[in-house]
């Protein structure tokens, strides 16, 4: 009896030190994402083109470090500018997100092509992971089961192509991929490596498409290399990431018992019942510092 006591009481301890040597190498990357800028240029008729030294410097002065841009950004007559504005406001585009489409042959040997070119332009200016999300079909019907078997064979490819260029594929998921028990994001992890293909949950649209958040991180294990965070108030994305429906604290902790130290990317949206009373630069600061204190990250400014 005293044995067995020891033999618990050794693994309660073994156990402890393990966290807390997970604990000790928790540290997570603060960004931000471009989609709520996307939205605004829209909103405004404003391209790309037009406004990009405006969403830049508004990253900068929220006092951002990292920025997840999308492939746009780096379209070949807006790449060099994008670079230069990048370095004039000492912000890091250590992830970029990538449209793929996947499910079909064609239109995927296309996709990793033009996504294996980019990595290689991008990883000279310091970019790590590369997010994609594989396009729903029209109308977003269910995918069937060629077509997961095709989109699962061409991101392991994509990620065997990122691999060996020294960065991550990290998967993203809106809420198609998380109907019917979430069919098409289980299919894909079960048939892809994870030594090659990582995970990006956006934890609000996991939340929405109808996950229990907790479980559906925990999920993906090892996997795990980022996170996108955005919050809603009674069901509406709010207009800064802050308190609400889903509780980050629950979220934080649990990264910090594993020893995260991928990316928590501030994913900022707007909905038609979203209720603004803020400057959008003044929502990115509140963001920034309610990510910091929440995940306990140290101040950017």
């Amino acid at each position: 009896m005293a044995k067995l006591a020891s033999a618990t009481l050794l693994a309660r301890g073994l156990l402890l030190e393990g966290n807390e040597a997970s604990a000790a190498h928790y540290a997570p990357k603060l960004s931000v994402e471009i989609y709520i800028w996307i939205q605004h240029l829209a909103s405004e008729k404003k391209t790309l083109a037009e406004g990009v030294d405006e969403v830049l410097a508004s990253f900068h002065g929220a006092g951002y470090r990292r920025v997840e841009l999308n492939q746009d950004f780096f379209k070949p007559e807006l790449r060099e500018r994008t670079f230069a504005l990048l370095a004039k406001y000492n912000l890091a585009p250590e992830t970029v997100y990538a449209g793929t489409t996947m499910h079909e042959a064609a239109a995927a040997q296309k996709s990793v092509q033009v996504v294996v070119e980019l990595a290689r332009l991008l990883k000279a200016h310091g970019t790590r992971d590369i997010i994609t999300n594989p396009s729903p079909k029209p109308g977003q019907a269910p995918k069937t089961e060629e077509e997961l078997d095709t989109q699962a064979k061409y991101v392991d490819q994509l990620g065997a192509e990122l691999h060996q260029q020294g960065m991550k594929l990290a998967l993203h998921h809106h809420t198609p991929e998380l109907v019917d028990h979430a069919r098409e994001w289980r299919h894909l992890l079960q048939h892809t490596d994870p030594r090659r293909v990582y995970c990006c949950v956006d934890v609000h649209w996991a939340y929405r498409g109808g996950q229990e958040v907790m479980s559906f991180i925990r999920e993906t294990g090892r996997r795990l290399v980022e996170l996108h965070l955005r919050n809603s108030k009674q069901g509406v994305w709010a207009e800064d990431f802050g308190p609400g429906d889903i509780d980050y604290q629950k979220v934080a902790d649990y990264l910090r018992g594993i020893g995260f130290n991928g990316y928590l990317v501030v994913e900022l949206a707007y909905e038609k019942n979203t209720q603004i009373i803020r400057s959008l630069d003044e929502d990115l600061r509140l963001s920034r510092q309610y990510t910091e204190k929440v995940f306990g990250l140290p101040a950017s400014g």
